[in-house]
C-alpha cells in the first residue's frame, strides 16, 4: 500500500512527463455529466444527463434554425441562454464561428466549450421528397462480476441491457431490454423480460409537433407537477440554472417505475401550445402486513427496480397507475404563461404507516389531482420565473426564482421554494435539496462570473429547511450547503480546477436518552484536477480528493491518475485509471466518476483503505460498428486487515447504419 502510494504521488506531482490525447467523445461525455450533475449521486440522474448528451452527439442541433424546439435540446442551457441564441440570430443572421457565441450575452468560453460536440453550424442535409434516410442504432451491454455469487438470487449474475433506435424523417422509434444483476432474464405469463420498453414517435413542424405512442416522459414548467424526465437539480457550481421549458420525450431510460405508458400529443398554433397525454403502467409496491389477499392496500412504492428474490419478485408490478395530463401554455412578446393539471388513480388505496409521526401528512387514498399556474419572464437581461401548485387537500409548492445579468460575464440567480408537508405529486419533482420536493423550504442563490481571460469563477448556498419530522429527524432540522469553484484553461490543452464543497445537515443523534438532540453534521470537500492534453492521442488527468467531518473527526482522501490512449495506426482506444484511497469511514466516503460503455455511468462510492483500478478497451469495427470492455477492480482492507478483491467484467458491442 506505501509504495503504490510513492508510486501515485510521483505521477500526480509530474503529470508533464506522461503523454496525453485529445478527447474523445466518450470522455467528453462522462466529463461533462460529472460537471453537469455535480454532487448529485442519484445514478438515474447522473445516467439521464449521460444518454441525453449521446443522443445530442448522434443528432446535432442545427445551431442556426433559431427554432425554439431545437434549441431547447441543447437541455443544459438556461432559459435566458436559448433567449439569447435566438434574439441574436434573428437580428444578426447565423453564426458563422463557434467562437462567436462565446460573445453573446449569458454565454462564455466554458459553455460554448460543453457546446461543440452536440451543435451543428450547417443546415440538415437535403432529402428527395421520395426518399426516406433510416438511421439505426443497436447495442448490447453485458456486465457481471466475478467475486460476488448470491445463492439468494433466483436469476444468473450476469446484467444484460439492449437498447435499439431507428430514425426515419420525423419518424423514430425504439426498444429497451434490461435484466439486472441476479434477476430472470423472462418471467411472468408470457414470459417477457425483467423490463421491456418501447415507442414509437412522429415529430413535425405544423399544428402537431409531437406524437409519442408508448412509453414516455414528461415535463412541464419547473416539474413540481409533472416532471418524469431530467431532475431539477440544485447544483451550486454548475453551468446553467432552473429551466422550465415544457417537454415530452420517448423515454429511452431503465428506470422500470418512474415513466409515463400510453400516449401523448404535442400541438402548436401561433403562440399557444397544448400537451396532453394519458398513461396506465405497472410499478412496483409493497402492502400493507395487516391486509388479506382478498383486500389489499399499498404501504409504500418502490423504485429501486430489482426483482433478484422471491419477496421482490411479489412487489413488482403491485399497483397500477392511470394518469392524465392537460398543459396550456401561451407566449406574448417575452412572456410565457402556463396552466397544468394532472390526475393519478390507483388501482389499491394507498395507507401508509401511521405508526411514525412523521407520516402523518403522507398522501393516502385512490385519486390524486394537481392544478398548477407558471410563468417566466423575459426583461432586458433578467429571467423571472415561478411556480404555484395545489393538490386535493389544498396543500401547496411554491417556487419563485431571478437570473440577473448585472454584466456580460457575470450571471446571479435566486430561486424561493416552499413545499408544504402535505404536497403530493406522484410524477412531479421540482428543485429541492433531497430526493422529494415535500416538506421543505429553502433559499438558493448561485452566481457564474468569466472574472479573466481562461478563468472562471462559480459557486452557491442554499439553506434549507423543514418544518415537520421527516427520516432520521424528531423534530424541525435544516441544512445548509455551499460551493465554490475555480476553473483555469490557460491553453486548449491544460485545464485546472480547484473545487471547494461545504455540506451541513441536522439529524437525530444515536447516543441521545429520551428526545433525540439533532446535531448538524459538516462535510468539507477539497478537489483539485489537471487535466493536460500533449497531442490528438495522448490525455492525462490527475485529481486529488480531501474529506472532513465533523463532529465525528472522520477524513478521507482519494489520489488518482488517468491515461488515455488512442492508437495511431490501428482503430484502438485505452482508458486506464489507478486510485488509492484511505477514509475513516462511510461517512468521509468519496464519490469518483469514472469512463465507462457509451450511455452509460459508473459512480463508485470509496470507502476504507484500498485501491480503485480500470482498463477499458473501444475497438472500432469498420466504420459502423464497434466493441467495448472494461474490466474494474476494487481492493481494499477487511475489518481484520485483510486485503479483499472485487471485480467487475464489462462488455458492450454496438452497431449502426
Amino acid at each position: 500500500m506505501k509504495n503504490s502510494l510513492i508510486i501515485s504521488l510521483f505521477l500526480f506531482l509530474f503529470p508533464l512527463n506522461c503523454f496525453c490525447q485529445e478527447k474523445n467523445l466518450s470522455e467528453i461525455i462522462t466529463s461533462i455529466s460529472e460537471e453537469l450533475a455535480a454532487n448529485n449521486t442519484d445514478p438515474e440522474s447522473v445516467a439521464e444527463f449521460t444518454e441525453r448528451l449521446g443522443e445530442l452527439s448522434e443528432n446535432p442541433v442545427i445551431l442556426n434554425s433559431a427554432s425554439e424546439s431545437e434549441l431547447s435540446r441543447l437541455f443544459f442551457l438556461s432559459d435566458f441562454q436559448i433567449s439569447s441564441l435566438i434574439d441574436y440570430i434573428h437580428s444578426t443572421g447565423k453564426i458563422l464561428s463557434v467562437f462567436e457565441i462565446a460573445a453573446i450575452p449569458g454565454f462564455d468560453r466554458q459553455t460554448v466549450e460543453i457546446m461543440i460536440p452536440f451543435i451543428s453550424l450547417e443546415g440538415a442535409p437535403p432529402q428527395k421528397k421520395d426518399t426516406i434516410r433510416w438511421n439505426n442504432n443497436l447495442l448490447t451491454n453485458l456486465s457481471f462480476k466475478p467475486s460476488e455469487n448470491d445463492t439468494t438470487s433466483v436469476g444468473s449474475s450476469v446484467k444484460l441491457l439492449t437498447k435499439y433506435r431507428f430514425r426515419a424523417g420525423g419518424f423514430s422509434g425504439g426498444l429497451t431490454i434490461e435484466k439486472d444483476q441476479g434477476e430472470k432474464f423472462l418471467s411472468g405469463i408470457p414470459p417477457l423480460p425483467d423490463f421491456l420498453s418501447a415507442n414509437i414517435s412522429y415529430s413535425g413542424n405544423g399544428i402537431i409537433r409531437k406524437i409519442i405512442i408508448g412509453d414516455y416522459s414528461a415535463r412541464f414548467g419547473i416539474g413540481t407537477n409533472t416532471n418524469s424526465g431530467l431532475r431539477t437539480g440544485l447544483s451550486l457550481s454548475a453551468p446553467g440554472f432552473i429551466s422550465t421549458r415544457n417537454e415530452i420525450k420517448q423515454y429511452t431510460s431503465s428506470d422500470e417505475n418512474n415513466f409515463f405508458r400510453g400516449i401523448a400529443a404535442s400541438l402548436s398554433y401561433k403562440h399557444i401550445d397544448l400537451t396532453v397525454l394519458y398513461s396506465r403502467n405497472n410499478i412496483d409496491a409493497s402492502y400493507n402486513d395487516s391486509d388479506t389477499t382478498v383486500e389489499r392496500s399499498v404501504k409504500t412504492f418502490l423504485s429501486g427496480g430489482m426483482h433478484n428474490t422471491n419477496s421482490l419478485l411479489n412487489k413488482k408490478d403491485a399497483v397500477s397507475v392511470e394518469a392524465f395530463g392537460v398543459n396550456l401554455s401561451g407566449n406574448y412578446k417575452n412572456i410565457r404563461l402556463g396552466f397544468t393539471w394532472s390526475g393519478d388513480r390507483f388501482s389499491l388505496p394507498v395507507k401508509p404507516d401511521r405508526s411514525s409521526a412523521e407520516s402523518l401528512f403522507d398522501f393516502e387514498g385512490t385519486r390524486n389531482n394537481t392544478y398548477t399556474l407558471s410563468y417566466n419572464a423575459l426583461i432586458k437581461k433578467n429571467m423571472f420565473f415561478g411556480e404555484l401548485s395545489l393538490n386535493n387537500n389544498e396543500n401547496s409548492a411554491f417556487v419563485q426564482g431571478i437570473s440577473l445579468r448585472p454584466a456580460d460575464r457575470l450571471s446571479v440567480n435566486f430561486m424561493y421554494r416552499n413545499y408544504a408537508a402535505g404536497f403530493f405529486s406522484f410524477h412531479g419533482k421540482g428543485p429541492a435539496s433531497g430526493s422529494g420536493t415535500v416538506n421543505e423550504h429553502g433559499l438558493t442563490a448561485t452566481f457564474s462570473f468569466e472574472a479573466a481571460k481562461h478563468l472562471f469563477l462559480s459557486g452557491g448556498c442554499d439553506v434549507y429547511r423543514s418544518d415537520w419530522l421527516k427520516y432520521r429527524n424528531s423534530g424541525p432540522s435544516g441544512g445548509v450547503k455551499k460551493e465554490i469553484r475555480l476553473k483555469y484553461t490557460p491553453a486548449e490543452t491544460m485545464t485546472f480546477e480547484l473545487t471547494y464543497d461545504y455540506r451541513m445537515r441536522m439529524s437525530d443523534s444515536e447516543d441521545s436518552n429520551g428526545i433525540p438532540e439533532q446535531p448538524g453534521t459538516t462535510t468539507r470537500h477539497y478537489r483539485f484536477s489537471f487535466r493536460y492534453l500533449l497531442n490528438e492521442n495522448i490525455t492525462i488527468t490527475s485529481r486529488l480528493d480531501y474529506n472532513a467531518v465533523q463532529p465525528s473527526g472522520s477524513n478521507g482522501v482519494m489520489l488518482l491518475q488517468d491515461l488515455n490512449y488512442r492508437f495511431r495506426k490501428i482503430p484502438l482506444s485505452l482508458w486506464l485509471r489507478y486510485c488509492l484511497f484511505s477514509t475513516d469511514d462511510w461517512d468521509s466516503r468519496i464519490y469518483c466518476y469514472e469512463n465507462d460503455l457509451l450511455y452509460s455511468f459508473s459512480i463508485p462510492a470509496l470507502s476504507g483503505k484500498g485501491s480503485r483500478s480500470y482498463i477499458m478497451l473501444k475497438y472500432e469495427i469498420g466504420k459502423n460498428a464497434e466493441l467495448r470492455i472494461k474490466y474494474g477492480l476494487t481492493s481494499a482492507e477487511s475489518g481484520s486487515g485483510i486485503i479483499e478483491g472485487k471485480s467487475e467484467i464489462k462488455a458492450q458491442f454496438r452497431i449502426w447504419f
